[in-house]
């Protein structure tokens, strides 16, 4: 017999359409049950999947995808949505190289209507849809944006549902709460309210009363002015709502997110209903996992684990975000002027231990990285230390503020800049290979990147009482072991002043961070085949050591640039952009990122992929010091990808 007995039956979402409310409750534990199995072994995004089965069964059994538009905000929570869609077979390879992308994605399938990764951005889209439809004239099919309240606290959301509410456009968005907990009496009575509100008669008969006080000479107007401030000012009290009302919506909840029952009236109602309808769900992270429920948070992004003791597979390293989280709550001990921000990823920046110890210097401002730069910028004007600590495909969000509110004040706001470089299963959406190109060309702002956690402390200190902004940038993970050796070079730590890891007469490499393990491990090759190449540690990226630039142009008259940036904009910009302008007779060959978004896959089959892996790294050198041109490997990695 098989497992997933109607999970196995469905090849679409009109597969659902057959089933009854009790089956659908069924297969509502088939699928958790089978996201389990799947993730477990692929690792992924767990918790906030389990909280919206009954969520997504429900869209799909009431709505006609890709008729009409499904739009899910972050993306991270649409496997469901996946599975019912023709993709389950594919599971297997979720988040993998060439697999199942982790959020949705158009050239995957026809149901995945707009790509998502960051957060925020669905009712937007949603809106543009709609729009879209009206305009062209296009069949009356329903546009819905699925957005959790973590979104919310993104500004852009709030924009685009005041631009919603405004122009009375059709359009359902969908308020997934996972962190508030359904209050009995008042749930039961707002959900009351909710179903009275979306009657067709209800909304007849206020209508009707409405237009005929208005025909009233004097005195009918006011009459329907004061019963509607009257009936705001009752739901003030009762609704939770009545914020979603103000801004031009119809609210219906809060509604119990994981009865089924409850989910399909009300989406039907929904349906029938004109103008921008705000629907209230509130479900629970992990729902049916024990392990998951108790901890969302780890399980939010979690990789391979035992089902069983929810336990994660693999041997724990010191990574860069862990010893970035130690070393400031280190430096919080000794000054009470250093504080930490976040965007609503404590635990995943190595900021927990800090919250803990010092939860007055401690600012998680949620999914809203332009406030908490601006907000730094406010605490740094005013004396205090401020480090914030965000992952590099999500600086990005704030580019204006850095530049407008920190950079052009030369505001001492310290950036931990984590997930630095290639990341790997997430994919395009969250690859951090942009942060050096649209930081480099900043005035003011100083950028270092630590090619182990020993130079990030170090790092760290020298920041402690910085004048001006500064960008610290480290990737996910750890140093491989085996390259530690040649990294213990017992020179003093300066912060401006690279160092050299190794020495060789051929050519020079300049690396930097996570890079330098590969160009250490190049170096190496190429020294099996008589090619002695010197390594030098750029840990200062921004302002460029020029000393060292210059010794080393009257010894080396061929170098290479390692980096995992774009190299449009990027460290080797800077560097030929030197030469150039010293007029110095140096060959020179940036090794990094093309003028392409990486997929996902695992990291070192990414390096692979894009020719950045120490074998292939090593050839490159070889054939550039003998003349080989570089297209051929560009024309490798079209090919690939």
């Amino acid at each position: 017999m098989t497992k997933y007995k109607l999970l196995d039956s469905i090849d679409g979402p009109m597969d659902l359409k057959a089933l009854t409310l009790d089956e659908m409750k069924q297969l509502c534990k088939e699928m958790r049950a089978f996201i389990l199995d799947s993730v477990s072994n692929t690792g992924g995004h767990l918790a906030s999947n389990l909280g919206v089965v009954e969520l997504t069964l429900a869209l799909h059994y009431v709505f006609d995808s890709p008729k009409d538009k499904l739009i899910w905000d972050v993306g991270h929570q649409s496997y469901v949505h996946k599975i019912l869609t023709g993709r389950k077979e594919l599971f297997g390879s979720l988040r993998q190289l060439g697999g199942l992308s982790g959020f949705p994605k158009p050239g995957e399938s026809a149901h995945d209507i707009f790509g998502t990764g960051h957060s925020s951005t669905a009712i937007s889209a949603a809106l543009g849809i709609a729009r879209a439809r009206d305009i062209m004239g296009r069949d009356k099919h329903h546009v819905v944006a699925v957005v959790g309240d973590g979104a919310l606290t993104g500004g852009m959301a709030f924009e685009a549902l005041n631009d919603a509410g405004h122009t009375k456009t059709n359009l359902i968005v969908i308020l997934n709460d996972n962190e508030m907990s359904i209050s009995q009496n008042v749930g039961a009575l707002a959900g009351h309210l909710s179903k009275v509100r979306s009657s067709s008669k209800y909304n007849w008969f206020k209508k009707g009363i409405e237009k005929m006080l208005d025909r009233i000479p004097w005195i009918g107007k006011p009459i329907s002015r004061s019963i509607e401030l009257c009936k705001r000012g009752f739901k003030s009290l009762l609704v939770h709502g009545m914020i979603f009302e103000e801004m031009g919506f119809k609210y219906l909840g809060p509604i119990d997110g994981h009865n089924i029952n409850s989910l399909v009236n009300v989406l039907g109602q929904a349906s029938r209903m004109e103008g921008p309808v705000l629907i209230h769900v509130i479900t629970q992270k992990g729902k049916g996992y024990e392990y998951a429920e108790k901890d969302p948070e780890f399980f939010h992004g979690v990789p391979p684990f035992t089902m069983e003791t929810g336990r994660t597979k693999g041997i724990a390293f010191e990574t860069f975000s862990g010893a970035f989280g130690n070393k400031l709550v280190e430096l919080a001990s000794k000054d009470d002027k250093v504080v930490a921000i976040t965007a609503a990823m404590p635990d995943s920046t190595g900021l927990m231990k800090f919250q803990d110890r010092y939860p007055k210097r401690f600012f998680d401002v949620g999914i809203a990285e332009q406030h908490a730069v601006t907000m730094a910028a406010g605490l740094a004007n005013s004396g205090l230390k401020p480090y914030v600590a965000i992952y590099s495909t999500f600086l990005q969000r704030a580019y204006d503020q850095i530049l407008h509110d920190v950079c052009i004040q030369n505001l001492p706001v310290r950036f931990a800049v984590d997930r630095a470089g290639l990341v790997g299963e997430d994919g395009e959406t969250h690859q951090g290979i942009f942060d050096i190109s649209y930081l480099n060309h900043i005035p003011n702002l100083d950028i270092f990147t630590p090619k182990d956690t020993n130079e990030l402390r170090d790092i760290m200190d020298f920041t402690l009482d910085a004048k001006g902004p500064i960008a610290i940038r480290y990737p996910k993970g750890y140093v491989n072991s085996s390259i530690l050796p040649y990294f213990e070079t017992n020179t003093p730590f300066s912060p401006y002043q690279w160092e050299t890891l190794m020495y060789g007469k051929d050519c020079c490499i300049f690396s930097f961070g996570k890079m330098l393990q590969v160009a250490v491990e190049a170096a190496e090759l190429l020294g099996e085949v008589g090619i002695k190449a010197q390594v030098v540690n750029a840990r200062c990226l921004k302002p460029l050591d020029k000393d060292t630039l210059k010794s080393i142009s009257m010894s080396h008259t061929h170098w290479i640039i390692l980096e995992d940036n774009v190299i449009t904009g990027g460290f080797g910009s800077s560097v030929v952009n030197y030469v150039a302008n010293m007029g110095l007779n140096i060959n020179i060959i940036n090794l990094g990122i093309p003028d392409t978004f990486v997929p996902q896959g695992k990291v070192d089959q990414l390096m692979n992929l894009l020719h950045l892996d120490p074998d292939s790294v090593a050839n490159r050198i070889r054939d550039f010091l003998y003349g080989v041109k570089e297209s051929a490997y560009d024309h490798r990695l079209k090919t690939k990808a």
